[in-house]
């Protein structure tokens, strides 16, 4: 067994207790956010175990992944293999987040610590400025949520001198934490984002495909409609969780699989999303894909940040909503554009206008909340 420590997740602390962790010469480490709630988890873990990750619950019960540094270096190695080799990262997300965490190892591997942005909330500008103090002479990198590439992206657009140089200085720009909007993506490349789509979770040790495509060693396989994956990044499971880790990782000769929870499509060489399997509404007593919906309404002009999610509804079940910070759209026009896309079932039923999309502290977005919103 291994003693397990509860670290805060500023850099200062962060980094050096990630690599004695890595290196063994230290604990495993548990980050937490500074203030935040601490899980509930044990003083002592198994041996292969380096880092313990609570996850968000953005789509269930909070639960601590336990990731072994076998699985986080191997992340790190086929993702600088990805990129086209080794070279300096800045660190924009919080370190208490498996995506935070593995900037952190992936700087450490290539031989550097990463530079965090200026403490704070996320700014186009704090980004600018850490982007550019990095070194010249080696390759530069980054990872960001959808909603800080949207403030990016805004700078750029704005005349921001110095953001457009940062961004165009960067070779890579991961965008994880949730699905980024098509409309947002071209924005991004118009800008000069080299913007690099990753999936993944806390339970491959991060991001394990980029652009569809798996990282070296990573396995992908669709069952029965569900996206599973197995490979050297797996995690070992769930903290004091024996029932729930067996039912998530698949024990199968030679290998290990990962049941998502996400519904998808894989042709032998690229993956793609289409949703959770969670997130199928019965409507009307048709079967609907929020994540679909979602998708077509995003291709709208004006809606490309809008969310959807589910609400109860007296006479059809559960229905689709869009909520949406975009004050100017239009109902029946969004029902009209979706039904023609997907079929009268997947129009969405109501459209709820917010002032600020609710987020959680790793900036994707709080559905949960959302979804409170949409059933109000």
């Amino acid at each position: 067994m291994r003693e397990l420590a509860v670290v805060p997740d500023d850099p200062a602390t962060l980094i050096p207790a990630l690599r004695a962790a890595l290196d063994g010469t230290g604990p495993a480490v548990l980050p937490v956010a500074e203030g935040g709630p601490v899980p509930d988890v044990p003083a002592q873990v198994p041996l292969p175990v380096a880092v313990v990750v609570a996850t968000s619950g953005t789509s269930g019960a909070p639960k601590a992944v336990a990731v072994s540094s076998r699985a986080l270096l191997s992340s790190a190695a086929a993702t600088e293999n990805a990129l086209g080799g080794p070279g300096e990262w800045v660190l924009a997300l919080p370190g208490h987040y498996i995506a935070g965490v593995q900037v952190v190892v992936r700087a450490l591997a290539a031989g550097a610590e990463p530079l965090p942005i200026a403490p704070g909330p996320f700014t186009a500008a704090a980004l600018a400025e850490a982007v550019l103090a990095l070194r010249p002479d080696r390759r530069r990198y980054t990872a960001l949520v959808p909603t800080q590439l949207h403030r990016v992206v805004d700078a750029v657009e704005a005349g921001d001198a110095a953001m457009r140089e940062a961004v165009r200085s960067l070779d890579a720009v991961l965008i994880g934490g949730g699905r980024l909007a098509e409309g947002l993506a071209e924005r991004a490349r118009a800008a000069g984002v080299a913007v690099r789509r990753t999936y993944g979770a806390s339970e491959t040790a991060g991001g394990c495909v980029y652009d569809g495509v798996p990282l070296a060693g990573v396995g992908v396989r669709v069952v029965d409609g569900e996206v599973q994956l197995g490979g050297p990044t797996l995690a070992e499971g769930y903290l004091g969780q024996p029932e729930r880790t067996a039912a998530a990782f698949l024990e199968e000769p030679g290998r290990r699989w990962y049941r998502t929870g996400d519904a998808g499509e894989w042709d032998g060489e690229r993956l793609s999303i289409t949703g959770r399997l969670d997130d199928v509404v019965i409507t009307g007593g048709e079967k609907v894909s929020l994540g679909l919906v979602e998708r077509a309404v995003q291709a709208l002009p004006g809606l490309e940040e809008a969310l959807v999610v589910r609400a109860p509804d007296p006479e059809w079940g559960d229905v689709p909503v869009v909520v949406t910070t975009a004050a100017e759209a239009d109902l029946a026009a969004v029902r009209e554009a979706v039904g023609a896309a997907l079929g009268r079932a997947a129009a969405p039923r109501r459209l709820v206008v917010v002032r600020e999309v609710p987020l959680l502290p790793s900036g994707k977005p709080d559905r949960r909340a959302l979804a409170a919103l949409a059933a109000g």
